[in-house]
């Protein structure tokens, strides 16, 4: 028995020792795996080291561009256009497009934010449909962005934002800035503006919105959104830079004369002896003499640069049509057909677009004319300047003559001429045959030279889109025959636009200086610091001095007494004043139509020429077109009113009727301020209105005492301020005379402008 325990028990040490040996074996086993786990994690960890210390930056961009950010662009603001004085002609307000992200608005399924937010947009949008944005949300859920309203005014969605502020149920709704082009003076200048394509910030179209867009408009900002490498969410800004702000020469109460004078002409001829409108087309410029600045710049009809897809300024002018030419090139003629609304509700979206160009259109630069005898006084400056002629000449008209094959009639062929014709009565009374007689003394070398010198047939470089060209539509020495030369004579058979005759114009009379004509006298930043000064540009001299003042004396006489009876220009005057001018009539082609252009370019004053007008009425809805006197009386109608606005006063004596006419127009009679009971004229600059404003009496002819009005009365009113201006520079209330202390800015400092001017007349010992 002893025995067998003995071997049992020896046999149980054998099975735990082999036992022991498998988990021994199992131990190592683990203990070689998780070596070889740490050994991988340990290479691991050093590749990563590696990797960050060597690319982490890289891979930190690639992790964070696939993270959500965003990015909102900052428009900027394009510059203003204003006139001579700060009257806001063009302008850009900041308005907002209403953004709906339904991705917000859904965040939740109980619709704790969308019906907040529908109910709210319903209250203070009624023209959102509310139903169909309900059902866009709910079938677009990952929506982020959609536009529901554009172009919404900051009182539009003000109730918005405060229920917004008050509400944080409201959810998902978000504003984005932009700007809108307004035009604040409607019609005013809109040839001359142009505007912006749908209205926005950029797109120039026609103008000055098209010639300067590179410097109206300026560069959009940005501002960036992303979370960085801490989940912590930055904001970048990238601000906006705005477009500069022109300053025109165009002085808007000139401006707005003119264009009602254009307006009334349409509205009294209208109809009258044909459909459509008083005349196919009407212009005019005045422009200062002495710098070629453009005071005012206006065609009829205009449009609202604001909304220049409106039609309704189309009704009554001639129809345009694209026709095809034998070139393969589409040009557009004017019909004979007159635009009716029943006609614009036919006409495709094509033919709409023809005549609304055609409206854009500034015909004081785009449009060409044969200039008629408004062209003689080159003709006769010409021959003077280049001795072919004296001066003293004396011709003879017969009511025509004979050139070549032509038999070439003068406008007094009927009466049977002029008789004896000296050279300032061949401008005065606008005979033919003596301009064609000292044509023949100049010669086609001279007149296709001179034609050059005064510009004709070259650009003016007006700083205006659209100045048309002129280099085919005047001749050269190698093409002008001896009927050319004299039909040339007199402004036929070659063609200008209005702003080449102006600027030609207004160097015979001003000494022979010829300026480059242009719009912008300054250019300014959004904090009004100036970037550029547009000084006046004297581009060449067309004739002498001497030459200058002859021919500003026969045109003196063309309009004044001395030019006798047949003087062409007479009903141009405007009472009190003495002026120079030149009447024009010209034959439109085909000639046999009968259809005439007439125009009026004239001067004042006399004496002392500051401005030139030139008025055009292309063939006017008269029967007797070539009457020549209504293109005088709208030019004496504008400057009966421009003339005192400027300060410019009357020197020459009143009639009775002359009176009646200025009382029943409430037109100012600046006459009763400039003339003294001793003395014919006094200057008014000299004398001191607010020190003692003294009442003058003044007896018309039947001896009666007239009114009397003290002198700052006569003073004009300055638009930015509402105050008179007077001579010596200092403001008066416009109702009382009183003298007035208008502040104005001036780099941040206020300074009193009498008070500052009072200063610098005691430092020059005044």
């Amino acid at each position: 028995m002893a025995v067998r325990k003995k071997n049992k028990k020896n046999n149980s040490k054998k099975n735990n020792r082999g036992t022991l040996s498998a988990r021994q074996i199992r131990f190592n086993k683990l203990t070689v795996l998780f070596s070889i786990l740490l050994v991988m994690l340990a290479a691991l960890t050093i590749r990563l080291v590696k990797i960050v210390r060597d690319n982490g930056e890289e891979y930190q961009r690639i992790v964070l561009s696939n993270q959500r950010y965003d990015s909102v662009i900052i428009p900027f603001r394009r510059g203003d256009i204003v006139d001579s004085k700060g009257t806001i002609l063009a302008t850009s307000e900041k308005v907002y497009n209403l953004i709906v992200d339904a991705s917000v608005m859904t965040t939740y399924d109980d619709d704790r934010y969308l019906e907040p937010t529908l109910t709210a947009l319903g209250a203070c949008f009624p023209q959102i449909d509310i139903n169909e944005l309900r059902t866009f949300v709910l079938n677009n859920q990952t929506s982020q962005y959609r536009i529901l309203a554009k172009r919404l005014s900051y009182g539009e969605i003000s109730e918005f934002l405060n229920m917004q502020a008050n509400n944080t149920y409201i959810r998902g709704v978000t504003f984005e800035e932009e700007y809108k082009r307004v035009y604040p003076m409607g019609t005013l200048c809109s040839t001359i503006l142009g505007y912006t394509t749908g209205n926005t910030n950029s797109g120039g179209m026609y103008g000055l919105e098209e010639y300067y867009e590179d410097v109206l408009t300026g560069t959009d900002g940005r501002e960036y959104g992303y979370q960085n490498e801490d989940a912590t969410l930055e904001r970048t800004i990238k601000p906006a830079v705005d477009g500069y702000t022109i300053h025109t020469t165009i002085d808007a109460t000139i401006q707005m004369i003119v264009e009602n004078k254009l307006n009334e002409f349409n509205e009294t001829y209208k109809n009258n002896y044909r459909p459509g409108n008083g005349a196919e087309n009407l212009g005019c410029i005045i422009m200062n003499i002495n710098t070629g600045e453009i005071l005012a710049m206006a065609d009829f009809p205009g449009y609202n640069p604001g909304d220049y897809m409106n039609t309704d300024p189309l009704i009554g002018c001639n129809l345009y049509e694209a026709v095809t030419n034998a070139g393969g090139y589409i040009e557009y003629r004017k019909s004979t057909e007159i635009i009716t609304q029943e006609m614009l509700d036919e006409m495709t979206t094509d033919q709409i677009n023809v005549n609304l160009y055609n409206l854009w259109k500034n015909q004081c630069i785009s449009y060409t004319y044969e200039p008629g005898s408004t062209a003689k006084p080159f003709t006769v400056a010409a021959a003077l300047d280049c001795g072919a002629i004296t001066g003293d000449e004396v011709y003879t008209c017969n009511g025509a003559l004979q050139v070549s094959n032509y038999f070439i009639k003068c406008h007094t062929y009927d009466s049977g001429g002029d008789g004896v014709v000296t050279v300032q009565d061949s401008i005065a009374w606008s005979c033919n045959v003596a301009l064609m007689k000292i044509a023949q003394s100049l010669g086609t070398e001279n007149m296709c030279k001179y034609q050059r010198v005064f510009n004709l047939g070259l650009k003016t470089n007006i700083d205006l889109a659209g100045e048309a060209r002129t280099d085919t539509l005047v001749y050269t020495p190698q093409t002008m025959g001896a009927v050319d030369l004299a039909t040339n004579s007199f402004g036929q058979n070659f063609n200008a636009t209005m702003i080449q005759m102006i600027c030609g114009y207004s160097s015979l009379i001003n000494g022979g200086y010829y300026y480059e004509p242009h719009l912008v006298s300054k250019i300014t930043d959004s904090t009004g610091a100036v970037i550029e000064n547009i000084e006046p540009r004297i581009l060449k001299q067309t004739v002498s001095e001497s030459v200058s003042d002859r021919i500003r004396q026969y045109c003196r006489a063309t309009v004044m007494e001395e030019g006798g009876s047949r003087r062409s220009g007479r009903n141009a005057r405007p009472y009190g004043y003495a002026i120079g001018g030149k009447t024009g009539t010209a034959q439109t082609i085909p000639r046999e139509t009968g259809q005439i252009v007439i125009s009026f370019m004239g001067f004042a004053p006399a004496d002392d020429p500051q401005i030139a007008i030139y008025v055009v009425i292309d063939r006017p809805n008269f029967a007797k077109q070539d009457n020549v006197k209504y293109a005088c009386l709208l030019c004496r109608d504008i400057l009966q009113e421009v003339l005192p606005y400027m300060g410019i006063y009357m020197t020459e004596p009143l009639t009775d009727e002359e009176i009646r006419y200025l009382e029943e127009k409430q037109l100012e009679n600046t006459l009763r301020y400039t003339q003294g009971s001793d003395e014919e004229t006094t200057d008014p600059g000299g004398q001191d209105p607010y020190e003692e404003i003294e009442m003058q009496e003044i007896t018309d002819s039947t001896g009666e005492t007239a009114n009397v009005y003290p002198r700052w009365m006569s003073f004009p009113i300055d638009p930015a301020t509402g105050y008179r201006v007077g001579p010596d520079g200092k403001y008066y209330d416009a109702d009382t005379g009183e003298l007035a202390t208008v502040t104005q800015t001036i780099l941040d400092d206020s300074i009193p402008v009498n008070e500052s001017i009072e200063s610098e007349n005691n430092q020059q010992g005044n």
